[in-house]
């Protein structure tokens, strides 16, 4: 992917370079991690895309502000849901310019269940926006979507970041938002290990005892049958 600068910016609204002062150590380094989100979700677990939906379609509001197109200019749409061991971890929403989406963003149309990022991180003529991240209220298109892969009550809000890749000057934007169960995953897996070092600290400290006091505890032992007081009646 080329270094050179984007003429499009992600930013905007509610969309900031800069993760919110409330969002958790692990959000903010997940909204902010740049590359591959599937190649990052990759070292959690097997990554499958199912594809929730393909179709053309009008831009939201801030969407077509970030891009600079017209409100009511068609787009292609394509959306999916990546998912870590079966579970869904981020519901993502990918938006081109119609007549781009014919010509130098043709390729999105023909991924299926491949990965974007396919596309997007093997072509050194795609430059990326800064990432940007907000909140998403319940009332957010993108959260409503996401809403329907959420297991149980959907929280108040979620998570989401965004960029816009350019290649030959036609944007593609990106929105990724992240599920809880993502958010559990990584909080279950910090406690799993945090349990395994306090284990291993406890063994090598039990073991170092056993090593150190070993010999001693031995000569202890035959002092104590030579001297000591019988204690049987």
């Amino acid at each position: 992917m080329s270094a050179k600068r984007v003429r499009f910016d992600a930013a905007g609204g509610g969309w900031r370079a800069a993760p919110r002062p409330g969002f958790t150590a692990d959000q903010k380094d997940w909204l902010t991690r740049g590359g591959s989100l599937t190649a990052h979700l990759r070292t959690l677990g097997k990554v499958a895309v199912r594809v929730t939906r393909e179709a053309i379609d009008q831009a939201w509001r801030d969407e077509a502000a970030a891009l600079g197109i017209a409100a009511r200019a068609p787009v292609w749409v394509r959306e999916v849901v990546l998912e870590v061991d079966g579970v869904p971890f981020v519901a993502a929403h990918s938006i081109a310019p119609l007549a781009a989406s014919h010509g130098v963003w043709q390729a999105m149309r023909r991924l299926r269940t491949r990965p974007l990022a396919e596309l997007l991180y093997s072509d050194s003529s795609v430059a990326r926006s800064a990432l940007v991240s907000a909140r998403l209220t319940q009332r957010d298109p993108l959260a409503v979507l996401a809403a329907r892969e959420i297991a149980g009550p959907a929280p108040h809000a979620l998570c989401a970041r965004r960029s816009v890749f350019e290649r030959h000057g036609e944007p593609l934007m990106v929105t990724e938002c992240m599920l809880p169960a993502l958010w559990a995953h990584l909080e279950a897996r910090a406690r799993r290990g945090g349990r395994r070092a306090a284990t291993s600290t406890h063994h090598a400290h039990a073991s170092h005892a056993r090593e150190s006091a070993g010999p001693l505890d031995h000569l202890a032992s035959r002092a104590h049958g030579a001297h000591a007081p019988n204690h049987d009646s």
